[in-house]
C-alpha cells in the first residue's frame, strides 16, 4: 500500500518513512505541498499524513484538494494544539489527527486502523446487509457508494460509518457518545462530542449541498442524533 507522508521537518519524516517501511507499507515522501500534490495526480494512495504548517502549500489546502476527487484516509499530523486547527481539519474531511510530538507506534496503529475502516468498503461479499435504500437515500457497503435524491456524494469512511449507523438505527435517537464509541472505535474523550458534530455537519452540507434539504439528519436536543424511518 502506497502512504504519501508529508512534513518539511526532515527529520519527522524520517521516522514516520522508518516505522511505515518496517509495517511494510510503501511511503511516498515529501517536504513540500506541492511535491505531494504532484504525487497524487499521478500514484494511487491508499493513506495521506499531512503536516499542517508546510512552507508553500499548507496541509488544509492539500487536504481540501483531496477531498474533491479522493476519499481515501487523511491523518493530520500537527505541532499545533488549537481547538480550531482540529475543527478545521476534520471539517474538510481530515479522518483522524495526531498532535506533535507523537509516538510512532501510535501513529502506525492509527494507519492500521484508517486503513482497515477504508478497505472494508471496497472489498467483501455483497448481500442484502451490504445495502440502504429508503427517504431517497442510496448506501452500498460494499462499494462505498452514495447517492441522495439521484445525486451521488462523495462521503470519507467516517463519515460514511456515521450515516450507515444512523440509518441502520432510523426512528431511533443515537447519542453523540454512542456514535463515538461504534464509528472510532474508541473510548469517549472530552472533546468526542465536538467531533461528532464536526461530522454531522459535514454531511448535512454535502447532504444540502446539491439537493437543498439539510433535514435528513435530526439533532435531537441534549439526546443526540436520528433520522425518520
Amino acid at each position: 500500500m502506497n502512504i504519501l507522508v508529508v512534513d518539511d521537518e526532515k527529520e519527522i519524516a524520517d521516522v514516520i518513512e522508518l516505522y511505515l517501511k518496517n509495517d511494510q507499507y510503501n511511503v511516498l515522501k515529501f517536504y513540500t505541498g506541492q511535491g505531494a500534490l504532484d504525487c497524487i495526480a499521478s500514484t494511487k494512495i491508499d493513506l495521506a499524513i499531512l503536516d499542517i504548517m508546510l512552507p508553500d502549500v499548507d496541509g488544509f489546502q492539500i487536504l481540501k484538494q483531496i477531498r474533491e476527487k479522493y476519499t481515501f484516509p487523511v491523518i493530520m499530523l500537527t505541532a499545533k494544539t488549537e481547538y480550531m486547527d482540529k475543527i478545521t481539519g476534520l471539517t474538510l474531511g481530515a479522518d483522524d489527527y495526531i498532535p506533535k510530538p507523537f509516538n510512532p507506534l501510535e501513529l502506525v496503529a492509527r494507519v492500521k486502523a484508517q486503513i482497515r475502516r477504508y478497505t472494508q468498503y471496497n472489498e467483501g461479499t455483497k448481500d442484502e446487509g451490504d445495502v440502504i435504500d429508503f427517504g431517497g437515500l442510496f448506501l452500498n457497503r460494499q462499494s462505498h457508494e452514495c447517492t441522495y435524491n439521484e445525486v451521488p456524494l462523495t462521503l470519507t469512511p467516517i463519515e460514511f460509518d456515521i450515516l450507515w449507523l444512523l440509518c441502520e438505527n432510523r426512528g431511533k435517537v443515537i447519542s453523540s457518545e454512542e456514535l463515538f464509541h461504534k464509528v472510532w472505535k474508541e473510548e469517549c474523550y472530552k472533546n468526542s462530542n465536538n467531533t461528532v458534530m464536526v461530522h454531522i455537519r459535514h454531511l448535512r452540507e454535502k447532504m444540502n449541498g446539491p439537493t437543498g434539504k439539510s433535514d435528513f439528519i435530526k439533532t435531537v436536543w441534549g439526546v443526540g442524533y436520528k433520522v425518520e424511518e
